[in-house]
């Protein structure tokens, strides 16, 4: 994966590119091998987690008067805020008679089942045992031990983020009827980028794969549509550092040092009939413009922006996802 470049002139980030009708495009499905992705998804699935799921995005949890609830793999989880804004969590289920946690309250940093009163701080009490969580600062791990079963991890492995407060951020989330594994799937698919994208995505050539040696990776030279003819051409590195995540790197091009990352998080237990699965995106963009500087100050406004946009792909990338679940679950996938 090559670094960063520094720019030296300035150079227009947008360019003219004659855009192909859909169907005059170079077939990719030859290049797209089935064994070439399912060998990505094994390797994928080997990597450590060390029992570490995303829930959500930290600004979901800044709220200091009210908790945050998420079912994970079939676990009910109740995030809050200490006084201090430390995050607590634990299960979402009272130890009392059974409420959920996260419809209560929290009050001077301290969680208050709104059944009964019963108040948590975060550490053990009545039989509710704290789980370990981690906020990374765009999103929040939560460590579930009984669920992944592997030998467990201090903290999540993060990928690699623009450094420094240059960057912005903002965060997707969207569920599906499939299992993790169809998502990651989905991500270590890059050729099905023009075809399926259309409207996002022009002339797309991926450059290297995990055969080719090297990073265990996918490379791929894209043109981001942004208006008719006008793109913005990038080189991306598409890596599954764990079982759950993929990312993208843009290394070259307009934006570069920016991450797409992509984490699926299981909703229903281990083995569900009818699974569900959350896409929780995170988009850390950067550029060394100085311009940029213009969009910092724009975050909030940018940010419902960004994840409309990450929402329209993933539309159609979970229903990629449920499709290659429902074949799998009925012995029908050819891949």
């Amino acid at each position: 994966m090559s670094g960063r470049r520094r720019r030296t002139t300035w150079t227009p980030p947008l360019r003219l590119r004659r855009t192909p009708r859909w169907e005059g495009q170079t077939p990719t499905w030859r290049q797209a091998r089935p064994a070439v992705i399912a060998g990505a998804l094994k390797r994928a699935a080997a990597r450590p987690s060390g029992n570490w799921y995303v829930v959500g995005s930290s600004r979901a949890t800044l709220a200091r008067d009210r908790p945050y609830g998420r079912t994970v793999a079939g676990v009910e989880v109740v995030l809050w805020r200490s006084q201090d804004g430390t995050l607590r969590a634990g299960p979402g289920e009272c130890p009392h008679l059974g409420a959920p946690l996260r419809d209560s309250r929290v009050t001077c940093g301290t969680l208050r089942c709104h059944w009964h009163g019963l108040a948590l701080d975060g550490t053990p009490f009545a039989g509710w045992e704290p789980y370990p969580v981690h906020d990374d600062g765009v999103l929040v791990w939560v460590r579930l031990d009984a669920v992944g079963g592997e030998p467990p991890l201090e903290h999540p492995v993060v990928p690699v983020r623009p450094e420094g407060e240059g960057a912005v951020d903002a965060v997707f989330t969207g569920a599906g009827r499939c299992e993790p594994e169809d998502v990651v799937a989905n991500r270590l698919d890059p050729w099905h980028g023009s075809w399926f994208h259309p409207y996002a995505f022009v002339g797309l050539e991926v450059a290297g794969t995990p055969e080719d040696g090297g990073d265990d990776a996918f490379a791929v030279d894209v043109s981001f549509k942004v208006a008719r003819r006008l793109v913005v051409p990038v080189r991306a590195v598409f890596t599954a550092p764990g079982p759950r995540t993929v990312v993208m790197h843009i290394t070259d091009g307009e934006g570069a040092g920016s991450v797409v990352e992509t984490h699926a998080t299981p909703l229903t237990a281990p083995g569900a009939t009818d699974p569900r699965t959350a896409v929780v995106e995170a988009v850390v963009a950067s550029s060394d413009r100085r311009g940029f500087a213009l969009a910092r100050a724009a975050a909030p406004a940018l940010r419902p922006l960004m994840s409309r946009t990450a929402g329209r792909l993933w539309r159609d990338d979970l229903a990629y996802a449920e499709r290659r679940w429902s074949l799998r679950s009925t012995g029908r996938f050819p891949g």
